[in-house]
């Protein structure tokens, strides 16, 4: 703090739903349920991509690092959301809301680019069968990991600094039960149009990006399976990338739908902000391993051999 010489709150306050607050012990039960799943499901998968040899494969390594980002995100805002829920404490230190901040943008930006080498994969093993194993090495798959992780990182680290260079004075409540870079900057009585610029460039030149070239790998891909003869050997094909494209729209539809809100949604109630908020945190990393163990039959089969193996 002492690079600043600005003026900050000790703490803030976080908020649950608004016009629900009566409501927070009943809307703790599930919320605590959804956890479960995110941990429970994707630590599942983990194991079962450790445990399996079948399942060591670039694709299956992916979906390990998709798992591993879910369960960090969940993490990152585990201790607040349940705080705020179920024990209704809602003060949280300056210092350790510049950091879940740092933590939940850097997770979600580390999901997006495991997304975009997951669509990789997918045009290599359609698109260019015979060369898979040899373009999608062990060494490649840790070079991607390694790429966007330090991406996040890195395009990140100024975050907390943008925000420290701020005095919050107009007050000290935000609109969540997390930390968020666009909640905090606008508590800001300073010009902000520093923070406003970097947010849109970030949110551009990463998730834009990723997101425009899982699209062009798509395009790509579906033209390769129309040039295939077989009207069978075109669905099945298609088949490897459902639960690709469903964890794609489980991930960007809450995120475009949370960004639209914010940036255009100056009428809409708050609780709207705050319920999209937090589908786009909490969805994902429930949903991710449900799609993969229903739609990937190597996933389920690899699931059902573990736990007989536990019992045995």
């Amino acid at each position: 703090m002492a690079l600043f010489n600005v003026t900050h709150p000790a703490s803030f306050l976080l908020t649950g739903i608004p016009g629900l607050v009566s409501s927070h012990s009943w809307l703790a039960g599930p919320l605590c349920v959804m956890y479960a799943v995110a941990f429970g499901g994707n630590a599942v998968i983990l194991q079962a991509v450790r445990m399996e040899p079948s399942l060591h494969k670039p694709m299956y390594y992916l979906l390990s690092l998709l798992s591993f980002s879910d369960v960090a995100m969940s993490m990152a805002t585990l201790p607040t959301v349940l705080r705020t829920f179920c024990l209704n404490a809602r003060n949280i230190a300056f210092d350790a809301c510049l950091i879940q901040m740092f933590l939940i943008h850097s997770f979600s930006m580390m999901e997006s680019g495991i997304l975009l080498s997951m669509s990789l994969d997918r045009y290599v093993a359609i698109c260019n069968p015979l060369h898979y194993a040899t373009v999608l090495t062990d060494g490649v798959i840790a070079g991607m990991g390694i790429a966007v992780t330090a991406r996040s990182f890195i395009t990140l680290f100024p975050l907390p600094f943008l925000i420290m260079r701020l005095p919050i004075c107009r007050s000290n409540i935000l609109s969540h039960s997390y930390c968020l870079h666009p909640d905090m900057m606008k508590l800001a009585c300073a010009d902000i149009t520093i923070n406003s610029i970097y947010g849109l460039f970030v949110l551009i030149s990463t998730f834009g990006m990723d997101l425009c070239f899982i699209f062009l790998s798509y395009v790509l891909i579906l033209r390769s399976v129309m040039a295939i003869a077989s009207h069978e050997e075109r669905l099945k094909a298609l088949n490897t990338c459902v639960s690709h494209i469903l964890a794609v729209l489980a991930f960007y539809v809450p995120m475009i739908g949370v960004s639209i809100v914010h940036r255009f949604g100056k009428h809409v109630p708050r609780y709207i902000h705050v319920l999209m908020s937090n589908i786009y945190l909490f969805v994902p990393p429930v949903l991710n391993p449900l799609i993969y163990s229903a739609k990937t039959k190597e996933i389920r089969r690899a699931i059902v051999r573990m736990f007989r193996h536990i019992k045995m």
